[in-house]
């Protein structure tokens, strides 16, 4: 079974994707705020898309190892839009909002001892985030199709 699951080249192709984009989190949040947060690795939103990365890689190599006029590439064509945009756009505004209401809650209750978990903020991406995280998947994709 694991022999079976190896020889997948696309899902291969995805989880290495999905892994990069990751692993790289980290990094990227150092170079901008020179702190070293090893669970930005864990988190969702972040530079680069991890979500965009994934879906991006799966559906270029459905395409690059199955034929791009098969249903599955059509279905992940379809699924990579809902997922990429999905990401960028209402889970980034999901974000903004928590911001917001963080703000809020920091600005009523200062000083005075109320115990209000924060909200989430950084749950979606920017574009550039999304631009980055596809241009890894078509990294990772045509580079697993050239390997095989």
């Amino acid at each position: 079974m694991l022999e079976e699951l190896f020889a997948n080249k696309i899902l291969i192709a995805g989880l290495i994707a999905w892994g990069l984009a990751q692993l790289l989190k980290t990094p990227f949040e150092y170079l901008w705020t020179r702190r070293w947060n090893w669970g930005a690795m864990f988190n969702s939103g972040g530079m680069p898309s991890s979500h965009s990365a994934l879906m991006t890689s799966t559906t270029l190599a459905i395409g690059l190892f199955s034929g791009f006029d098969t249903p599955a590439f059509a279905i992940a064509v379809a699924t990579s839009m809902v997922v990429i945009y999905d990401a960028a756009g209402v889970r980034r505004q999901a974000g903004i909002h928590a911001e917001k209401i963080n703000l809020l809650f920091r600005e009523l209750f200062s000083g005075h001892p109320v115990s209000q978990e924060l909200l989430k903020e950084v749950i979606g991406h920017t574009p550039r985030q999304v631009i980055a995280g596809i241009a890894l998947g078509i990294t990772v994709a045509v580079l697993t199709w050239l390997a095989a």
